[in-house]
This record gives C-alpha cells, sequence and structure tokens, in this order.
C-alpha cells in the first residue's frame, strides 16, 4: 500500500526526527487521502500563505485588475487608491493606469486615505525594514514601493525613481565591507558607504510611504503635477482597470513576491467596499469561500511574513484541491506556479529538466521551509502534497534535500 510505503520514507529518515513535520498526501481522483503524518497540527506555513491569498483573489478579482478609482469634475481628475500593486511595477510593467493619468490634460489630484492598516503587516519582523522583500504596505503603490539601485560605471549608481536621489548621502566612515545602500527607519534619508561599488550592485531600498510620497513619486514619474486633495468617494466614482490579473497572480507565486501578495488583499477589499483593509479581505474569505477546509486557520496578512500565520498541511490540500478545480485548466494553473528543476522558487530544488513533475509553493523563513504542490507521478497520477517543516535548527539545505528526496520517491514509485 502507498500509506505503508510513504510512511517507511518518514520513518527511516534521521533527519526528519529532529524537529516538527507535518506532511498530507492526497489522491485527487479517488478523494481519498493516502498518508498523513501530524496532519490536523498547525504550522507556520511562512509563503504558503500566498496558495490562500491566490485562491481568494481568484474568486473575487476580475480578469483586470481594478487599478484606480476616479472622478472628472470640471477641470480636475481625482483618483483614490484600491492597492493595485501593479502600477509601474519593475517586472510587470504595467503602463495602463500610468498612461491614463499622464494622458489626462486635466489637473490631477490624489485623495488619500481609504487604508485601514499599518504599514507593515500583523507580527511583521520591523528589523527587515530596509530588506527588498519588506516594502511597506499602502494604498497606491508606485514602483513597487522601492528605490531602485544598481551600477552604471564609473563607480557611480543609478537611483530610480529620480526624486530620491538628492537623499542619498554618504558616510565616510563606513570604509569596510560591500556597497549596501540603508534607509533610515523613519524616514527617506539614504546612507552610503564609502567603498567603491563592484560592476555586479543591484539593489532595491523599500521606501517609507506617506500620502505626500505618493505625489511626489507621481509627479516624478508622471512628468506632471499631482497634489492631495481631502475626498471621500462619491457613488458615481468610475474604476480604471489595469494589468490582467493572472499575469499579477503568476508573479506574485513564482518569484514569491511578498509585495504583490500583501496588496492583493487590499485590492479585494476594495470589492467590498470604500476601505482598503486586509483583516477585511481576510474575514470575508474565510466565511465566504473557505468554510470547505477541515481545520480554521489562523489567518493575518496576504505574504506569510508573519508568524502569527497558522495552517494545517490537510488545510493546504484541500485549498490545492478546491484552487485546481477553480482555475479548471491544468496547463493554465501550472503555468502559474513554481516548476520543479524549471522555474520559480522550485527551479533550483529539483534537478534542472524541461518536464517537471512538482509544481506548487514553498515557504521559507528562519527555522521554517515547506512546500505545498501537486507531483505527477511516473504512472498517470496527479497527487496533491503538503509537506511543513517547523523549528529545525539545520541548514535549511537539508531540509529542502529531505523533502525532494520524498516527493520523488512518491513521483517514482506510483
Amino acid at each position: 500500500m502507498i500509506s505503508k510505503k510513504v510512511a517507511k520514507q518518514f520513518k527511516n529518515s534521521k533527519i526528519i526526527k529532529e524537529y516538527m513535520v507535518g506532511f498530507a498526501l492526497y489522491n485527487m481522483e479517488s478523494k481519498k487521502m493516502l498518508y498523513q503524518q501530524d496532519a490536523d497540527k498547525y504550522f507556520t506555513p511562512a509563503s504558503n500563505t500566498k496558495l490562500f491569498t491566490f485562491y481568494t483573489s481568484l474568486k473575487m478579482l476580475p480578469e483586470d485588475m481594478p487599478s484606480l478609482k476616479y472622478i472628472e469634475r470640471n477641470d480636475s481628475l481625482i483618483f483614490w487608491g484600491t492597492g493595485d500593486p501593479s502600477f509601474l511595477h519593475s517586472t510587470l510593467k504595467s503602463k495602463n493606469a500610468y498612461n491614463f493619468l499622464a494622458s489626462s490634460s486635466k489637473k490631477l489630484f490624489f485623495a488619500p486615505g481609504r487604508y485601514e492598516g499599518n504599514f507593515y503587516g500583523d507580527g511583521w519582523a520591523w528589523d527587515d525594514y530596509n530588506a527588498y522583500y519588506q516594502p511597506e504596505i499602502n494604498e497606491f503603490p508606485i514602483t513597487d514601493n522601492m528605490v531602485a539601485t544598481k551600477y552604471i560605471g564609473s563607480n557611480k549608481i543609478s537611483i530610480e525613481p529620480k526624486m530620491f536621489a538628492p537623499l542619498f548621502k554618504t558616510d565616510s566612515t563606513k570604509t569596510k565591507g560591500d556597497f549596501y545602500v540603508v534607509r533610515d527607519f523613519l524616514t527617506n534619508s539614504f546612507v552610503t558607504p564609502l567603498i567603491n561599488v563592484k560592476p555586479n550592485y543591484n539593489q532595491q531600498i523599500p521606501y517609507k510611504t506617506t500620502a505626500q510620497t505618493t505625489v511626489d513619486v507621481l509627479t516624478d514619474t508622471l512628468h506632471k503635477q499631482v497634489s492631495l486633495v481631502k475626498m471621500n468617494i462619491p457613488a458615481d466614482a468610475k474604476t480604471f482597470y489595469g494589468a490582467k490579473r493572472d499575469s499579477v497572480l503568476k508573479h506574485m507565486m513564482l518569484p514569491s513576491d511578498n509585495f504583490i501578495a500583501e496588496h492583493l488583499l487590499l485590492v479585494c477589499s476594495n470589492q467590498l467596499g470604500d476601505t482598503l483593509s486586509t483583516d477585511k479581505a481576510i474575514n470575508y474569505s474565510v466565511k465566504n469561500y473557505l468554510s470547505f477546509l477541515p481545520d480554521k486557520p489562523r489567518w493575518v496578512d496576504g505574504s506569510g511574513l508573519s508568524r502569527k500565520d497558522l495552517f494545517t498541511p490537510r488545510d493546504l490540500v484541500f485549498l490545492l484541491d478546491t484552487i485546481y478545480k477553480q482555475v479548471n485548466n491544468r496547463e493554465k494553473l501550472f503555468d502559474m506556479l513554481p516548476a520543479g528543476g524549471k522555474s520559480g522558487t522550485l527551479r533550483n530544488a529539483y534537478p534542472k529538466t524541461d518536464t517537471p513533475f512538482v509544481y506548487g509553493k514553498t515557504g521559507s523563513l528562519s527555522g521554517v521551509h515547506n512546500q505545498s504542490g501537486y507531483v505527477l507521478t511516473k504512472k498517470g497520477k496527479i497527487y496533491i502534497y503538503s509537506f511543513m517543516n517547523n523549528n529545525f535548527v539545520r541548514p535549511t539545505a537539508d531540509i529542502r534535500n529531505e523533502m525532494v528526496r520524498i516527493v520523488t520517491y512518491i513521483h517514482d514509485n506510483f
């Protein structure tokens, strides 16, 4: 039996005995759980949380992203944010909403105040504020909410958006180590060391978000004046639609983009009313779309950066089964997920191949490394699995290799 053979792989693993492991293996065709090990226990999911954000977005968002809301009054165009993360995103390069604002002959006014939340998610680590993977959350994100810097030759760096360039200062006391930009925690003051820049230097630094910063960046990138105005959204406000939803979802999943994940939940809450709220989107999803889960999740953010998130392996299995049915197109779904040995965060986990047998989502924090997804077997089956590892002190590579070994065994033998 499959259960006994898989159980033997776990039993004979010396590594797995050292930490908390939860595992579930599910046959989609027979609708039966093939093997479980602490599958009903709660684990820190890390970026496996994005699967919940992915599903919620599929349920709540139209095929084109609601990019902004607006009205035209006399000689003015007044607009509000929806949380849309694709506005001038560094990789998506969506310019629909940008072109809409840039081409308007009217005076532009941004009306802030829709977002109900903090600039960080519940339970985030504040000391990661300078890291590329933790940009701030706001109602009108622009250019990933980050300043992009890279080497351009002659010991110089480029700075985009350009409005931040005057805020970069050199600290002549910092003369050792690598060239690395550090922003002040509370302000948009950036410090560079007195060190030569290496040719491969490329860094993204989150900028401090405020309503004033939003209009300053818009003014800089649109090359036309944008001003602030205090105004609630009227009933006749129109919606301007931008990037394709599925392209945004794909970019969230493949590189595991935290910025996109957080702002997708704001766009979901935009569909519910005038306020943008992570809690509102999560509560609505849990109540209306996730009643099929065997264990009620503790879900607090879109990306999984918070250690307050807690899911069970069997929840993730049932969620993946529902996602498969929701998309109803295997090729389309698998194209939006990291593929073992080929793309995204699973590209280097499995041997390089053009015919992957694993499609899924990883999740990593210190002492946390998970995989949940679909495994295609040599006998033509598609199984869903969730492999959750918490509280280990070994190098993450050891845990990853053990997961790959067992998932590959399932592929080879069933």
